[in-house]
């Protein structure tokens, strides 16, 4: 029986080619339902991924290593005052900390002044950062319009704020010339970041700010993480390195903060935050469960809501594939009384019909598919969403589809390998 299905395929595909308007018909009911689920699979992956990217653009990934050591107010809780300021943190402690640390995503050494900026006539006083390029990337910063600037080059990235005061509300500033400190930096870039110190700030390789100040430490090392909930742990790891390095003693030179802790301890007098970070030691931890908790809810209703189109959408077209192959069988009464006068068994009918019901569904399947995945492209492109359909929702579409023709068609098979053959043939 098996031997014969190259043969069915073929009269399957002829058989469906007599009367295109009423294949492609009885088709559209598994055609929309994959195309919806495939739409609605892709815009619903890559809106996962999206705000997966925004709660990481949110900082519970970023760790801050500052240089120096005070703490106001410390020694009521226990808390060591710190030695003040110190100058001790250099690039070679944030190469080290990339290289020994694990789980860090990127890293950024960085440190600031403020000094007068001018463009032509137009001048002003605002803060100007040197950091590494990767400092876009800890913060997912788009650089729109322009690009980041390249590591050591006489380039600057421009804060929007900064950009509208220094050359007019709204005008693109790129490839035009500031000067700071004496030295010219040309704008290759607008940055996105909407802190107020990214808005009106001026950030340029920290290498040339260094050079401009006259010093070879650093003030501060931005980490991003791999992971959100890894954030606490990463600290730990480069307090360590860092006392090991700089042989510290009874107190450090240097202070290690998660944004997610800075931002529960803001505007707390030490006291306070030492007992809101106590109580809270895994802060980014606790963060990152919520977020999953959250969006396996989200998926978790997303999937329920495309399985009731999906089920739906796909009983439809499946009823509409046996109620054409009942007809067909009508149609073809005599055919298959012919076939079975010349030897044909019933289950050799049975296994025609059955091939013509999957080819159909089948073809209705790619179809889908591939509508599914042009319009995610086009919704996702018109809306500026992401799209992402993974293989597996692939083949679980074709699967699906394949998996209807072969149970909507058994009755319409066992129906045509049942008839008296006598019978048949007396059909007109």
């Amino acid at each position: 029986m098996f031997t014969l299905m190259p043969v069915n395929i073929r009269l399957a595909l002829r058989s469906l080619s007599r009367n295109r308007l009423r294949t492609f018909l009885t088709m559209l009911g598994i055609i929309i339902g994959v195309a919806a689920v495939l739409t609605m699979v892709a815009l619903g992956t890559g809106a996962r991924a999206s705000v997966e990217g925004e709660v990481g653009s949110a900082g519970t990934k970023l760790i801050f290593v500052n240089s120096g050591n005070y703490t106001r107010g410390g020694e009521a809780v226990g808390i060591a005052a710190g030695g003040g300021a110190a100058d001790t943190l250099t690039v070679q402690d944030m190469k080290a900390i990339e290289s020994e640390v694990d789980g860090i995503k990127v890293i950024s050494p960085g440190l600031s002044t403020r000094t007068t900026i001018a463009a032509g006539a137009a001048k002003a006083f605002a803060k100007v950062e040197g950091v590494a390029p990767s400092f876009a990337s800890a913060y997912l910063w788009e650089v729109k319009p322009g690009r980041m600037f390249e590591d050591g080059a006489s380039e600057a990235v421009i804060g929007r704020a900064l950009a509208d005061q220094l050359f007019g509300a709204g005008l693109n500033p790129e490839g035009r010339t500031i000067a700071v400190r004496g030295e010219n930096y040309t704008i290759v870039g607008v940055t996105s970041g909407e802190s107020e110190d990214h808005k009106d700030s001026l950030f340029i390789p920290y290498q040339k700010l260094q050079a401009a100040l006259g010093m070879p430490s650093i003030r501060r090392i931005v980490i991003a993480a791999e992971k959100a909930g890894e954030a606490s742990r990463v600290g730990e790891d480069v307090t360590q390195l860092l006392r090991a390095r700089h042989r510290s003693g009874a107190v450090d030179d240097f202070t290690v903060e998660t944004q997610a802790a800075q931002a529960l301890t803001k505007g707390l007098y030490t006291p306070a935050a030492a007992f809101a970070l106590a109580n809270l030691p895994k802060l980014d931890e606790v963060n990152l469960e919520e977020m999953a908790d959250t969006l396996d809810r989200a998926s978790d209703t997303m999937t329920a809501l495309l399985a009731s189109i999906a089920g739906v959408s796909l009983i439809v077209g499946g009823i509409g594939i046996m109620n054409i192959m009942l007809v067909s069988v009508t149609e073809r009464t005599r055919e298959i009384g012919l076939r079975v006068a010349t030897g044909a068994r019933g289950s050799d009918v049975a296994m025609q019909f059955l091939v013509e019901a999957v080819t159909l569904s089948l073809l209705g399947g790619v179809i889908g598919l591939l509508l599914g995945l042009m319009s995610s492209r086009l919704i996702g492109w018109s809306l500026g969403w992401p799209v992402s359909v993974p293989l597996a929702a692939v083949a679980l579409a074709i699967g699906i589809a394949a998996l209807v023709g072969l149970v909507f068609g058994i009755y319409p098979a066992r129906r045509a390998s049942l008839l008296d053959p006598i019978d048949a043939l007396r059909t007109e």
